[in-house]
């Protein structure tokens, strides 16, 4: 048995028993992160705790391959949330998106100002608490594992010795990150309670008309202007300036007609229109009213289908470039991109996995069809190429020295920096150079988790050496007790400004705190209670800009002090 007890032994740092403890520490933790406690379940952050139990019972790995292991898993986790948030990067500063991302920076300038009020107040460099450590607890406090992780490897390029003192992070993250979790949620209703709130007023006023005027409405009207009898649709189209489609026409007779250019409306037309939601105003004035048709099951030779855009070669191409009234007789009424419905314009850019709605004859739209793709298993096949070419690029930018005054050495963007900036502008932009971001939600969540489990598992393995003795003592309850600061108050302040100052939703609000501390467990309560979309909406409008600002904030903090 001398084969088992080598493998299973502490301290053995072989290839297999290596292999053996990383499996050991993810797949436990995973089971373990299912757990719920009191409602709440730590999820895959639990393999940093079973890491930190394995480490301080004298399992590890060699130095070089925790450390490959803890970048390399850090960069496909940084990577692929990039690519998941960068497609809504931009267009979460509209309209009220403007509100809740200038909250929610609040509340990180928050989190950093207590940080470093605790830091000046215990002694600053001469107290009992360094800042390395309260990086961590920062990072645990606001439950952000890749500030952590940022952190961690800003410090490594200061000081390329420091491996030691930068585990200290991962103590002081691991510290604060459970009363991080439940400290959000409580929050949330103390603000509740504070305000007195009733959550069925709250949900009825979400359902009561807050639609999202981003998305497409499909809308019949029936002409009964004059004014506009006998106009073509080029001339509709000077008069009415918003972005829309009409998609069908059904004659008095009962024709069914597509729509070109040079076709007329009358009075008594039903016609069928995709426009946005806050653009039906400008329908009902200018053509008629709004009645009930159910166009899909209307028998002819016009159709509706959905067709999926497959082919590399159409990736970043213009709808209103490809002339398809010209060339099939058909009329793209709608796109769907990642759930949502957008009105096909003639300038919005097509993306590889767009569903396009298609209104024709079905062998036009079989034609069609085979022209974009259509087909679901190219869609399933992983875009390796730009994932790699990103990581390549984000690591030339992270390693790019960005000189500031006030700072004894320049300053880089890093391991976790560099990728993060190059995936979100990758994803957003990428189409307009040809290049193909599409990957799909499984793949995406795949690389996200791999990585992330890699790298808390790295990080608990070192750290567990000494963390039974840093943390489980006064010292340690000290390190609660400031994670607990650090969560609590900028939430208090953020939540109560947003509520009695701005007015806003009770649901937004956890959204928003959610969001803004990147923590799915406190986003998972706030769905539980409300009744609609809305903190899934707030979450997601400020989680790219909070992920991406919580990692150059941890980075700024250990470069401008050590």
């Amino acid at each position: 048995m001398d084969w088992l007890i080598d493998l299973l032994r502490p301290g053995s740092v072989s290839l297999a028993s290596t292999i053996l403890l990383y499996s050991f520490v993810i797949f436990v933790g995973i089971y373990l992160g299912k757990m719920k406690f009191f409602g709440v379940s730590l999820g895959v952050t639990f393999v940093l705790f079973v890491g930190i139990l394995l480490g301080h019972f004298g399992y590890t790995a060699a130095p070089d391959v925790l450390h490959f292991l803890r970048e390399f898993g850090l960069i496909l986790f940084i990577f692929s949330i990039g690519m998941q948030v960068g497609p809504g990067f931009f267009s979460s500063f509209k309209e009220g998106g403007v509100r809740l991302n200038g909250l929610a920076m609040l509340g990180i300038g928050l989190n950093v100002a207590i940080m470093l009020i605790i830091y000046f107040a215990q002694g600053g460099s001469q107290g009992s608490t360094s800042i390395s450590q309260l990086v961590g607890i920062m990072s645990g406090a606001v439950t952000n594992t890749p500030g952590l992780g940022a952190a961690q490897q800003a410090f490594l390029q200061v000081n390329p010795e420091g491996y030691d003192v930068s585990q200290q992070m991962s103590m002081g993250y691991a510290a604060a990150y459970p009363l991080g979790v439940v400290g959000i949620i409580l929050t949330m209703i103390l603000i509740k309670k504070l305000f007195k709130i009733n959550l069925e007023k709250e949900n009825e006023e979400i359902t009561g008309g807050e639609k999202s005027s981003e998305q497409a409405a499909r809308v019949t009207f029936k002409v009964t202007n004059d004014m506009v009898s006998g106009l073509s649709m080029q001339k509709l189209h000077a008069l009415i300036s918003c972005d829309y489609v009409m998609s069908r026409i059904e004659k008095p007779d009962g024709t069914v007609i597509i729509p070109t250019s040079q076709d007329t409306i009358e009075t008594g037309d039903l016609c069928l229109v995709v426009c946005s939601l806050h653009d039906e105003e400008i329908f009902l004035r200018f053509l008629g009213p709004k009645v009930d048709k159910a166009w899909e099951m209307e028998k002819g030779p016009v159709v509706s289908r959905r067709i999926l855009v497959t082919r590399t070669e159409y990736n970043g191409v213009k709808l209103g470039s490809m002339h398809l009234h010209d060339g099939y007789k058909l009329n793209v009424t709608r796109v769907n991109r990642a759930g949502l419905d957008l009105v096909a314009s003639s300038g919005l850019r097509l993306q590889m996995g767009d569903r396009l709605t298609v209104v024709g004859k079905i062998d036009d739209i079989n034609n069609l069809a085979t022209k974009l793709g259509n087909s679901m298993k190219r869609l399933n096949e992983p875009n390796l190429f730009t994932m790699f070419l990103g990581i390549f690029l984000g690591i030339v930018l992270g390693s790019l020295p960005l000189q500031f005054p006030g700072m004894s050495v320049p300053m880089k963007l890093g391991l976790a920096g560099g990728p993060l900036i190059v995936a979100i502008l990758i994803s957003a932009f990428g189409a307009k150079v040809h290049l193909v971001t599409y990957t799909n939600s499984s793949a995406n969540l795949l690389l996200r988790e791999i990585g992330i489990c890699l790298f808390l598992a790295s990080v608990g393995i070192a750290a567990g050496k000494d963390f039974v003795a840093t943390v489980f003592n006064v010292q340690g309850a000290v390190w609660v007790g400031y994670g607990v600061l650090i969560t609590i108050i900028p939430l208090i302040v953020v939540g109560v400004i947003a509520r009695w100052k701005y007015k806003i939703n009770y649901f937004y609000i956890c959204g928003m705190m959610s969001g803004g501390y990147t923590d799915p467990p406190a986003l998972a309560y706030g769905n539980k209670i409300a009744n609609n979309d809305a903190p899934a909406v707030a979450y997601s409008t400020v989680y790219p800009l909070t992920m991406f600002m919580r990692v150059v904030a941890a980075q700024m903090i250990v470069l401008f002090f050590l």
